[in-house]
């Protein structure tokens, strides 16, 4: 407008100066005509020089972007679910009644609560998406009128805490039993009982039997927890697993062990060293060759092998010929205390540790292990590591020994 209002002084002066109108009809035209076409620039320049606002996102974008199950409810059904929601309770859910949506007689007296009410404690739900899982949920109400149900799974941890109470009781139990069998006898030794040369040194054998009993016990759980206090800690010596393994060898022939003399090696000579604690990995095949000349069938093989594995670590493998194991059993064997059969573990002196300290041994040297039975064949379970440096072409050529029977 003031460039408009410009023009038209501009053209008054040229009449009253000049006298001439139609100069000044023609200055007024083409500075009204100037006016309006650098107008339209200014405002694009200006516009292109204030930054623009981002657009708001919609509430239903920001719920999917959350990992959890979160449901928007409105009047008591529910407007938006998230992916995780939708894949928790299922697709049809939404539109539906919220106790519906979510299944459980706690979670229906919560979500029924006026508003205000039902932002309480947070709630367990056992049950919901699955037998063992469980949730924490969550309910917040906006000043809107819209709820927020938020479901945090807390199965894991619910996992680990019945891991640690089983932990406790199991090794309370394992202490007690020959705890209780070394006092009976005592007891019994301190009566008349003890008089007879021939009881009492069946007495003594089994307080001498269920005192070794306890001190395994005691020396695994010593084990496990320095183990478990080093996981994060990364060997740095170098271990030759081929002598590593003919040292074990020798070790159980000097034993007596009539189950020695079954165990049958195979290892390739050129297998590189591994990063480890010679000590732990030791111990791991010490109770991995124990098992299998336990469980095995007497007078079949024990067989232990060493070589290069194509994926470039080094392999173990220790394989016997037992009655297997059911293949329900498989996940659990590397828990502590858990048995096949309870039983037969105690009467061949098991404490029921013994995979389990393999299994921290073997993941603080960063390696795996794997277990695999068949029902009447036997079984085989296999550890494979890292090596301490990467292989030259020279030490990749493999030179197997020959089979020696012990």
């Amino acid at each position: 407008m003031a460039a408009i209002a410009v023009a038209v002084l501009g053209a008054l002066g040229v009449l009253v100066l000049l006298h001439q109108p139609l100069a000044a009809v023609a200055t007024l035209v083409a500075a009204v005509s100037a006016a309006l076409l650098g107008a339209p620039t200014v405002r694009r320049i200006r516009a292109a020089d204030t930054p623009s606002t981002p657009p708001t996102p919609r509430i239903d974008d920001v719920l999917e972007a959350i990992v959890e199950p979160v449901l928007l409810v409105a009047q008591g059904r529910v407007t938006i679910a998230n992916r995780a929601a939708r894949q928790l309770l299922g697709a049809h859910v939404v539109g539906q009644d919220v106790r519906l949506a979510i299944r459980h007689p706690a979670a229906a007296e919560r979500l029924a609560a006026p508003a205000g009410e039902a932002a309480a404690e947070p709630l367990t739900l056992v049950g919901v998406g699955g037998l063992d899982q469980r949730w924490e949920m969550r309910i917040t109400d906006t000043p809107d009128g819209y709820r927020v149900v938020h479901l945090i799974d807390q199965t894991g941890n619910y996992a680990a805490e019945r891991m640690r109470v089983d932990f406790v009781a199991n090794a309370s139990h394992e202490l007690r039993t020959p705890l209780a069998s070394i006092l009976g006898f005592i007891e019994t030794l301190s009566d008349e009982a003890g008089d007879d040369p021939m009881i009492r040194g069946q007495f003594l054998k089994v307080r001498f039997d269920e005192a070794r009993r306890m001190q395994r016990l005691v020396e695994d759980l010593i084990s496990l927890s320095r183990i478990e206090a080093e996981k994060y800690r990364l060997p740095d010596r170098a271990v030759d697993l081929a002598d590593l393994i003919e040292e074990i060898r020798a070790e159980l022939n000097d034993t007596g062990d009539p189950r020695a003399c079954d165990i049958v090696i195979d290892v390739d000579m050129s297998v590189p060293a591994v990063n480890g604690d010679r000590v732990q990995l030791s111990q791991a095949l010490h109770n991995l060759i124990g098992n299998a000349m336990k469980y095995g069938r007497a007078g079949t093989p024990v067989t232990v092998r060493l070589w290069q594995d194509l994926s470039g670590m080094a392999r173990i493998s220790v394989e016997d010929e037992g009655d297997g194991i059911p293949p329900e059993h498989i996940p659990r064997l590397t828990e502590r205390f858990y048995r096949v059969d309870a039983g037969r573990s105690r009467t061949l002196g098991g404490t029921g540790l013994g995979l389990a300290i393999v299994k921290h041994i073997i993941e603080r040297h960063r390696g795996r292990l794997d277990i695999a039975s068949t029902l009447g064949r036997g079984t085989t379970v296999t550890v494979l590591m890292p090596f301490a440096e990467p292989l030259s072409s020279g030490r990749n050529e493999s030179v197997t020994r020959p089979r020696v029977s012990l």
